[in-house]
């Protein structure tokens, strides 16, 4: 039965020692396995110890408090080198509903790595690692796509790996630059024309939806999009047809959407400025990108990856990587590979020092106001306090319970009785 997954598999009992395998698990890993004796974590990790006593989370864990299946990413050593993988766990029970062990189903993921790698994304704080989890599951749909986060978070990185790890990747991916278009412009270049369409149209064109045939369109700053080119776009997105301007013969289009945008779509919808059916239309699937801020510990790791890049062959100083890592980067990624940049022209040995680094201007930061960015001039309990910030975090980080977790410095599970007893809904 396990040769009839199509992804690397095993099945493990209570005490972690693998019962089947399946020759994509085999051919994943450079040891020989022995059914009866080979542990998962010997095998996928080298360790001595399950994955939870290594400092690392273990989705058995949270089957044994849950009862259900659960998932996580984690960094194993495969017959590739060291690479990221999507770890599917589900309980397996017999026919008296006794458990007999865990079926473990695999994804790597090719799109990341928690080393410096061209072309891949950086990283392996928890933030991280739970974006790409839900990368992963999406890559493996067709459901919309929205990008939510800060610019420079790498908006466009993350589209391109839900394009390549996709049954469409062999197919174009083409992107829309939304900013600065008028809706006419936009028009033309989305749908393409007809010769004789308007002035300057001299012959026929094809528009960027013919152009992704088959392929991933993306859009990045959709919420830039004008309104009345809204309208038109809801109406691609749902019939999946379109005239090119200057024609009146009907299109199918044939591709995989994906949007993206810094902007708070959803309190543009309340404003007016952007339609609500065109928002869940393309609101599929929402995935938020954290800001480097709230993914501190890898700050140091694609600081050197940026290094890596560099013709000169320098290095940072300790110091100099706690200095970048205090530092908040209101241009988050973006700005960072500038800085580095800068630092690899400025320092004069082949260290950079914490001298070496560029002006570092916290006043650029971009800070939310709420009820907290002023002095608190009202008297009140450490539980109504708490229960106030935890209300106000709760809808800063968009309900993602595991990113406000690391950022608060606790457990998931303590963060979900701390939000119960501020009376904040997770459901």
């Amino acid at each position: 039965m396990i040769d009839a997954i199509d992804k690397p598999a095993i099945f493990i009992n209570q005490s972690y020692v693998i019962e089947a395998v399946n020759t994509l698990y085999k051919d994943s890993y450079p040891v020989d396995i022995k059914l009866g004796y080979s542990t998962c974590y010997q095998v996928s990790h080298r360790n001595t110890k399950p994955c939870d006593q290594c400092g690392e989370n273990c989705p058995i864990q949270e089957i044994k408090k849950t009862g259900r299946a659960s998932s996580v990413v984690h960094i194993h050593t495969t017959s590739t080198g060291h690479s990221y993988c999507d770890i599917l766990m589900r309980p397996i029970y017999d026919s008296n509903g006794e458990l007999l062990g865990y079926l473990e189903i695999l994804d790597k993921l090719s799109f990341a790595s928690h080393r410096p790698s061209a072309g891949k994304m950086i990283g392996e704080s928890d933030a991280f690692k739970t974006m790409l989890n839900k990368i992963n599951r999406a890559a493996n749909s067709e459901i919309s796509v929205l990008l939510q986060g800060d610019t420079g978070t790498g908006k466009e990185l993350v589209s391109h790996a839900l394009h390549s790890s996709s049954r469409r990747a062999h197919k174009p991916f083409v992107v829309i630059e939304c900013t600065g278009l008028s809706d006419t412009l936009l028009e033309s270049e989305l749908f393409g024309y007809e010769k004789g369409a308007f002035t300057g149209a001299s012959t026929n064109k094809k528009g960027l939806v013919e152009a992704a045939e088959g392929g991933t369109l993306f859009f990045d700053e959709v919420g830039d999009i004008p309104l009345p080119m809204q309208v038109k776009l809801l109406r691609l997105f749902e019939t999946q047809t379109y005239r090119p301007v200057g024609s009146v013969v009907t299109k199918k289009a044939n591709f995989r959407l994906v949007c993206a945008s810094h902007k708070n779509l959803k309190d543009m919808v309340v404003k007016g400025e952007f339609r609500r059916d065109l928002y869940y239309r393309i609101a599929g699937f929402p995935i938020k990108l954290p800001a480097l801020r709230e993914r501190k510990s890898d700050i140091p790791l694609i600081a050197t990856h940026f290094l890596s890049q560099s013709e000169e062959k320098k290095r940072f100083h300790k110091r100099a990587l706690e200095k970048l890592t205090n530092y908040a980067f209101p241009g988050n990624i973006r700005e960072l590979r500038n800085i580095v940049e800068q630092a690899v022209l400025l320092a004069d040995e082949t260290t950079i020092y914490e001298s070496d680094l560029p002006y570092l201007d916290d006043q650029l930061t971009d800070k939310p106001h709420n009820e907290f960015s002023t002095l608190i001039d009202t008297v009140m309990t450490l539980e109504d306090l708490e229960s106030k910030y935890l209300n106000t975090l709760f809808t800063d980080f968009d309900g993602d319970i595991n990113q406000l977790a690391e950022a608060l410095g606790v457990s998931t599970r303590t963060l979900y009785r701390k939000l119960k007893r501020a009376g904040v809904r997770t459901d």
